[in-house]
């Protein structure tokens, strides 16, 4: 019965402060005992999950009123932190550029591995097949990507001479 009323004090403090360290403190209970409570216990460790994330919630829901707070007394970089995290417009962009030669062609295996590593980095090749000999014709050694904010980019072996 008082190990309940210690996991429901502990839990209390997680929701209010997302971090172990300080429901440990707040409620005179080590960190060994909660994680071994959380290892010996799946309910309790579901209900640790979900106070964390409503104290995760409510932090945010601090932060960005305060961040609102800050765009209302006109700061640059509060404004600017907004849109580069709320609008497409404005985010940061991965600029890729290549210089292909034709002797430097990359065996099939090769080119899936390429692609898997891009896409993994969130970056995604385009899909050119359908213009690889329109676009070939007009700029033989070009490259398009699109980055993760869905932008097509073209780079030219001109453009990349210097390399």
């Amino acid at each position: 019965m008082k190990k309940n009323k210690f996991q429901k004090l502990f839990l209390a403090e997680l929701e209010k402060v997302p971090i172990v360290q300080v429901g440990c403190e707040k409620t005179n209970l080590s960190r060994n005992t909660i994680y071994r409570w959380r290892k010996e216990d799946p309910d309790f460790a579901k209900r640790m999950d979900d106070s964390l994330a409503q104290g995760e919630s409510l932090i945010n829901d601090m932060g960005e009123t305060q961040l609102l707070n800050l765009i209302k007394e006109k700061s640059w970089p509060a404004l600017s932190f907004w849109l580069r995290h709320r609008n497409p417009k404005f985010k940061d962009k991965l600029e890729v550029t290549a210089k292909i030669e034709k002797s430097d062609a990359l065996s099939p295996e090769q080119e899936i591995l390429v692609r898997e590593a891009l896409r993994l980095s969130t970056v995604q090749v385009a899909d050119n097949n359908q213009n690889d000999n329109k676009e070939n014709e007009q700029q033989p050694n070009s490259t398009n990507i699109t980055t993760d904010n869905g932008c097509d980019d073209q780079r030219s072996q001109s453009q990349n001479s210097d390399n």
